[in-house]
């Protein structure tokens, strides 16, 4: 347990770095600082997925799943090579962005991601092989690993294409698509299930089927939706759109599941906790319906032409969904403590930010009237978020979760 909830501690200080860095990036278009703002941004981005996330994500599951006495020394080897990776792309991003240094670091990376797929599904402990929380994360892996596919390619796409072709961009999107639906949420769908069935909450294995199958072709299809800025032939249109529609069928059978369960839910859970996993799953469900919409060839050029539109969702998905939801679990298998007041804090921070994104957006949109002083506001509020992770940081010396069955 103190190791695991080390390991949260530093993918907490990954997440305040990330959030620093946000609050940085937006101050630049205020102020003139000597910084290389398409760097800056490459480290931004790869510190919040890869090192906040991706570290609270495998912490999770080795805690949750794997025999920590017999395996401390296996995932030690994989965790502090994975810091090494983490500490070279923060040392090298910022000067020099991708380039020699930056490209090895983050391909030792996905070495190590590789390295801690396989060590998860091998000694997973056979008990745990048929639980649907399992067949969840093992999906889940195999997304991740899968996503790799985007970055990998893009030496070849760049000696051969150039950067300006538009294989360079769908590679990319990509790896993001498969990183955040397929890896991220995924796995948060398994930790819930993992949390369900320590509940004893029995779920049949047909509406589990349905639910499962639903869910990952939905994720597999609705990659086409991050393809139709290209202006491709409507079967792409169709296929994204199923996509999205099965997502939120399977999302209406996880929905359907808890109320089923209500009573035993509401029992297992206090007030705030439950209050938490319902704004998280409104998250999920308001990110489900922007997927769907920009199936629809007007919405879709929209999202393409209104950069602010694309923003908002990623953070939306981001920050909300996968980062309160990840908040969630740590807090309920104790290796966090969640105060109420890093939660108001967090929450108005990515309220109010979100406002203001999609408020631009709606601008560019609309022709809609933008303040003097929007992106001062909008760097003001960013704040927030740094803040309530020092918080939260601050509060969690102490887990007070309710302690995971093995």
């Amino acid at each position: 347990m103190i190791a695991s909830r080390t390991h949260i501690k530093v993918s907490l200080g990954y997440f305040l770095l990330a959030a620093l860095l946000g609050v940085l990036l937006r101050t630049f278009v205020v102020a003139t600082m000597p910084i290389n703002y398409r760097f800056m941004v490459h480290t931004h981005s790869h510190i919040a997925l890869l090192g906040w996330v991706y570290i609270a994500l495998t912490t999770l599951l080795y805690h949750l799943f794997l025999d920590k006495g017999v395996l401390d020394r296996k995932y030690r080897r994989i965790f502090w090579f994975t810091q090494i990776c983490l500490l070279g792309m923060l040392l090298s991003f910022p000067f020099q962005g991708y380039a020699l240094f930056s490209i090895i670091f983050s391909t030792l990376f996905l070495l190590a991601s590789y390295w801690f797929s396989v060590f998860f599904i091998k000694y997973v402990p056979l008990p745990f092989k048929g639980t649907k929380a399992y067949s969840c994360v093992k999906y889940a892996l195999w997304f991740m690993v899968g996503s790799s596919i985007g970055p990998w390619s893009l030496g070849a796409i760049m000696t051969v294409l150039g950067p300006e072709s538009i294989w360079y961009r769908l590679a990319i999107y990509f790896y993001l698509h498969f990183q955040y639906n397929g890896w991220m949420v995924m796995a948060l769908l398994g930790l819930f299930f993992y949390l369900l069935e320590q509940l004893q909450i029995n779920i049949s294995q047909k509406t589990f089927r349905y639910f499962f199958l639903t869910t990952v072709l939905g994720i597999i299809l609705s990659f086409f939706l991050s393809t139709l800025w290209t202006g491709p032939p409507m079967i792409y249109y169709l296929l994204g759109g199923l996509g999205a529609v099965l997502q939120l069928m399977g999302f209406g059978i996880l929905l359907n599941i808890c109320l089923v369960n209500k009573v035993v839910l509401k029992s297992a859970l206090s007030p705030f906790r439950l209050n938490v996993l319902k704004l998280v799953a409104f998250l999920l469900l308001v990110k489900m319906m922007l997927q769907w919409l920009t199936a629809w060839p007007y919405f879709a050029n929209l999202a393409a032409t209104i950069l602010d539109f694309t923003i908002g969702y990623l953070h939306w998905t981001f920050l909300g969904v996968i980062s309160m939801g990840l908040l969630f679990f740590l807090e309920f298998f104790g290796l966090i403590r969640l105060s109420k007041t890093a939660s108001a804090l967090y929450l108005l921070g990515f309220l109010l930010t979100e406002i203001l994104i999609f408020y631009r957006g709606m601008a560019a949109w609309m022709g809609w009237p933008l303040g003097e002083d929007y992106s001062k506001f909008l760097a003001g509020t960013s704040i927030l978020i740094p803040l309530a992770v020092l918080v939260l940081l601050g509060h969690s010396s102490k887990g007070n979760g309710v302690k995971a069955k093995v």
